[in-house]
C-alpha cells in the first residue's frame, strides 16, 4: 500500500505505509509530579462537599387545550444543598417557583420526590425535604459572612445548564451588594464573585477555602444570560436566620415596628422636600412605632398632605427607598431594640424602637 502526503514545498512524496509508518511510536510521557498545595486544596474541598450537593430537576402541570387532560412538562434544573440530618433541602425560591413537583438527585445517583417545606421570595430562598432510607449526606458546614473580605478565594458547586456537579473558583470581588427580590424589598449583603455562574448554579453551595458555606449562589449580571464574571451570592447570615424559621413555622416573618408605607405618596414628600428618606404614611395603634412616638403623615381637609416623621437611617446607616428599608429591617432581630433616625418639622431626631413582628 503507498500513501501519498503534501510536502511544504507543494510536491508530493510518497511514503511506504508497511516501513516508513511502523517506525513512528508515540512519544515518551513525562511525569507529572506532585500536585501542588493549592490543587490538593480545591480537590479536598471538592470531595468532601460534593456529596452534600444536589440536583434539583421540576415540573410543572399542564392542561391540555383540546383533551382537558392534565400532565406534567419539564420546566427547569438548578441546584441546592442538604441543610440537616432531618433530610432538608435548600435551595433558590426562583428554582421552584411555578412548578408542581420537584425531584433532587444525590450525588451517588438515587432520586427522591420532594415535599415544600416553606419559601421566602424577599430572601429568594426555599426549603424543600427528602426522604433518605439509609447513608444520608452530611450537611456543609456553616461558616458566615460578616467576616468575609474582598480577594479572599470561594468555590463554587453547582449544576450549570445540566452539567451535573460542576466545580467553579474565583475570588470575592465585592461585598455588601444589594438587588431586587421577587418580594418586592432588596436582598442585601450579597456576596459578588467572580467563580462562573451559570444558569443552573442557582440555588447551590458558595464555600470558603475550609470548605464553608458562606453562601447561595442566586443570580448573575450578564447581558448574554451566561457568566460574565459577575455572580451574586444570598449570605450565609441571611440564610442561617430565615431557613430555621422556615422549617418551623413554614414562612419567615420580618421584624417590623408597626407602620405602613406607600411608594408613590414616599416619592411626592420626599422630593418634594428634597430629603432622601421614607416617609411614615400611617402607624398602626398600639405598634412600637406608637409606643416610640413616631408620626404619620395627614391628610389636611383641602387634599394637602403634611409630611410627619421621615425615616432616614436605622442604625446609622442611610434609608434611601422603601425597599432599602424593608431590606436593612431584615437586618435585625424581633424584640431587639434599634435607633432609628428620623426628620420630623425640620429637626433631625433619634428615636428608639422595639421590633415587633409585621
Amino acid at each position: 500500500m503507498i500513501l501519498i502526503i503534501a510536502s511544504l514545498a507543494g510536491g508530493l512524496v510518497y511514503l511506504n505505509a508497511a516501513s516508513d509508518l511502523n517506525k513512528i511510536a508515540p512519544r515518551t510521557i513525562t511525569p507529572r509530579g506532585p500536585l501542588t498545595n493549592e490543587e490538593n486544596s480545591t480537590i479536598a474541598i471538592f470531595e468532601h462537599a460534593k456529596k452534600s450537593v444536589v440536583f434539583i430537576s421540576t415540573k410543572q402541570r399542564v392542561r391540555d387545550h383540546w383533551t382537558r387532560n392534565i400532565f406534567s412538562v419539564p420546566s427547569g434544573t438548578g441546584s441546592g444543598l442538604i441543610w440537616d440530618s432531618q433530610g432538608h433541602v435548600i435551595t433558590n425560591f426562583h428554582v421552584i417557583k411555578g412548578s408542581s413537583e420537584a425531584t433532587i438527585r444525590l450525588e451517588d445517583g438515587r432520586d427522591y420526590k420532594a415535599t415544600l417545606v416553606g419559601v421566602s421570595p424577599s430572601h429568594d430562598l426555599a426549603v424543600l425535604k427528602i426522604t433518605v432510607s439509609t447513608e444520608s449526606p452530611p450537611p456543609i458546614p456553616i461558616g458566615e459572612s460578616d467576616d468575609l473580605k474582598v480577594g479572599q478565594k470561594v468555590y463554587a458547586i453547582g449544576n450549570p445548564f445540566g452539567l451535573d456537579w460542576t466545580l467553579t473558583t474565583g475570588i470575592i470581588s465585592a461585598l455588601n451588594r444589594s438587588l431586587g427580590s421577587e418580594g418586592g424589598q432588596n436582598i442585601e449583603h450579597l456576596i459578588q464573585t467572580d467563580a462562573a455562574i451559570n444558569p443552573g448554579n442557582s440555588g447551590g453551595p458558595l464555600l470558603d477555602s475550609y470548605g464553608r458555606l458562606i453562601g447561595i449562589n442566586t443570580a448573575i449580571y450578564s447581558p448574554s444570560g451566561a457568566s460574565a464574571g459577575i455572580g451574586f451570592a444570598v449570605p450565609v447570615d441571611t440564610i442561617n436566620r430565615v431557613v430555621p424559621q422556615l422549617i418551623q413555622h413554614k414562612k419567615y416573618t420580618p421584624p417590623s415596628i408597626g407602620i405602613h408605607l406607600d411608594p408613590w405618596i414616599n416619592k411626592r414628600i420626599t422630593e418634594t422636600m428634597g430629603i432622601k428618606g421614607v416617609a411614615i404614611l400611617r402607624v398602626t395603634p398600639g405598634s412600637s412605632a406608637a409606643n416610640s412616638g413616631l408620626e404619620a403623615a395627614r391628610l389636611r381637609s383641602d387634599s394637602v398632605i403634611v409630611p410627619g416623621d421621615i425615616i432616614t437611617k436605622i442604625e446609622g446607616i442611610p434609608v434611601e427607598s422603601i425597599s432599602k428599608y424593608y431590606g436593612l429591617m431584615d437586618d435585625f432581630k424581633i424584640g431587639e431594640d434599634i435607633t432609628i433616625s428620623i426628620h420630623r418639622h425640620g429637626e433631625n431626631l433619634d428615636v428608639i424602637v422595639r421590633l415587633q413582628g409585621r
